[in-house]
């Protein structure tokens, strides 16, 4: 898209000076007594009618442009989306994999009332002679004669002791791949935004670049034009004055046109005899001249007016592309600022269940009460 919109501004550019040149023309034709027809201009119409298809193209172009950048915008929602997803079921795996190896049923309290394999592992009725299970009536042994009773307390106190350590060993190995992987994943992140950032500085300073040129364009065609105009303007002036100049100081002008009156009276002319009009017939050709000169001027007006009118519309149009481009760049910013806000929460949400599952599994570990209780039950 970055690419596309400088040549397509530059093309818009173009065919706006077609225009205005088309434009110009038309005029020539339409305001020129000497070859002005009476009757609809096909041409002009003609000229008109690509001109309207020219703008419904250019405007189907930008709309398509706008739904390729939301498509491009919902793509990058469902990625995201997508890999949120994916995180949170990996984390699930991982919380049922950790479970799984250092939260067996085994390691519980109550396991040995739950146990289905109790009957198959329990020791049977009687190992030996010394075996503390047996009564006073078979004479095997008598109440207070169990010898290895500290050995097994120190084995299991040693046994207790040693799960421990491996517990914490496991959740400390957890926590650090765990914090290894969030700072993999806000480096990529702010890898991520970087480029998009620097994608959008490009885009804008390639648009600024455009506009600049256009405006200095512009300007430069206003300033030729006026000049232009000021310039026939001075020559046309001149020239009419140099005709008048001419016909007054001429020789036909300059000899008396009253010899010319016939004797019926004032309206009949010798024509033999006529050597120019009189002072009244000029003052009327020359009011007359006057009135066609300063129509001249109010028709010239009118041209000057419409086209500071045209080039009041195009600076309009221009600043309108300015004012849409900053509010798109406006939204962008709004959007970006949402989306970091999201992914904030989404930080804390995270970082608010690792908080969880740490208090989850620090009440796994056994505590000195269940010490006591174990030492009471063996006893």
């Amino acid at each position: 898209m970055s690419g596309l919109g400088p040549q397509r501004e530059l093309e818009e550019a173009a065919a706006l000076e077609r225009r205005r040149r088309r434009e110009l023309l038309r005029r020539g034709r339409i305001f020129n007594a000497r070859i002005r027809t009476i009757g609809i201009d096909k041409d002009a119409l003609d000229a008109q009618v690509k001109e309207r298809k020219i703008q419904e193209a250019a405007e189907k172009a930008q709309h398509e442009r706008f739904a390729h950048d939301m498509k491009k915008n919902d793509k990058l929602m469902c990625l995201l989306e997508e890999r949120q997803k994916n995180e949170i079921k990996e984390m699930n795996r991982a919380l049922l994999e950790f479970q799984k190896n250092f939260q067996k049923p085994e390691t519980r309290r109550e396991f040995d009332l739950n146990d289905p394999q109790a009957l198959k592992t329990d020791r049977p009725a009687r190992v030996s002679d010394d075996d503390p299970r047996c009564t006073i009536s078979g004479m095997q042994k008598f109440m207070g004669e169990d010898l290895n009773y500290d050995q097994r307390i120190k084995f299991q106190r040693e046994q207790l002791r040693e799960w421990s350590l491996q517990q914490q060993k496991d959740w400390k190995n957890a926590l650090a791949d765990q914090k290894l992987a969030d700072d993999l994943y806000d480096k990529f992140r702010i890898e991520l935004d970087q480029k998009i950032m620097k994608e959008q500085r490009k885009e804008e300073e390639s648009r600024r670049v455009v506009c600049t040129a256009t405006k200095n364009f512009n300007r430069i065609q206003a300033a030729e034009l006026a000049h232009k105009n000021e310039m026939e303007k001075a020559q046309k002036i001149k020239d009419d004055m140099d005709e008048i100049t001419c016909l007054l100081r001429g020789d036909l002008l300059s000899e008396n046109p009253d010899q010319a009156i016939g004797p019926l009276g004032k309206h009949h002319v010798l024509v033999d005899r006529w050597k120019g009009m009189n002072q009244e017939q000029l003052m009327e050709i020359r009011q007359f001249q006057k009135e066609q000169a300063l129509e001249k001027l109010r028709e010239r007006e009118q041209e000057r007016q419409r086209d500071a009118e045209w080039d009041r519309q195009c600076l309009q149009g221009a600043r309108a592309q300015l004012l849409w481009e900053w509010h798109q760049q406006r939204q962008n910013q709004v959007q970006r600022r949402e989306l970091d806000v999201m992914n904030a929460k989404l930080s804390q949400e995270q970082k608010a269940k690792n908080i969880y599952l740490k208090e989850e599994e620090y009440s796994n570990i056994p505590t000195d009460e269940y010490y006591a209780q174990f030492n009471t039950t063996t006893r």
